[in-house]
């Protein structure tokens, strides 16, 4: 006496539909009260089955990178869920979270109310820049006119307006502005 069809399908790793339509088309048999007898029946599933025609067994779960979960779980952390796991629920909502996201920066976008960051950096740069600049040659314009009304030389005065100014400069340049 053997095992019953499903019991055989749970061994095999088939569905019972199969076990049923391998004994329909003769691939393999069954005793003659239904069961199945295991070795007997396993040596004829590989010698009558075409492993062409079989679908390749996945085996073990698809592996999923690393990165891929820490995404779902920032999104999901983003949109309120601070749930423990990633279940397939998790993902699909993440999925949809940042589709929404997707699309919203892309209205904005179109709406103009974005601001491409290198374009703003660079913008912000130049600026900067030419306010240094500025402030570089102002003593040049200045120092002949503050050491007449002051009656100074004008040379020390153009020198020593040029010195603070870059020590101005300077200490303002040690400042580290934050882009994020």
């Amino acid at each position: 006496m053997g095992v019953s069809l499903r019991a055989y399908a749970k061994h095999r790793g088939v569905s019972d539909t199969a076990v049923r339509k391998a004994i329909k088309s003769g691939r393999i048999q069954a005793e003659s009260d239904g069961t199945i007898d295991i070795d007997k029946v396993d040596k004829q599933w590989d010698r009558n089955t075409d492993r062409a025609q079989q679908r390749k067994s996945s085996g073990a779960t698809k592996v999923v990178p690393k990165a891929a979960l820490d995404a779902v779980a920032d999104t999901l952390s983003e949109s309120g869920n601070t749930g423990g796991g990633t279940t397939y629920m998790q993902a699909r909502t993440a999925n949809e979270v940042l589709k929404a996201q997707t699309n919203r920066i892309k209205l904005q976008q179109l709406k103009k109310e974005l601001v491409d960051r290198a374009k703003a950096i660079a913008h912000v740069f130049r600026m900067a820049r030419s306010e240094r600049d500025a402030w570089l040659s102002w003593p040049a314009r200045v120092s002949a006119q503050m050491a007449a009304e002051l009656e100074v030389d004008p040379h020390k005065m153009h020198v020593m307006l040029e010195s603070y100014v870059r020590q101005h400069l300077s200490e303002l340049s040690d400042i580290q502005p934050k882009v994020d």
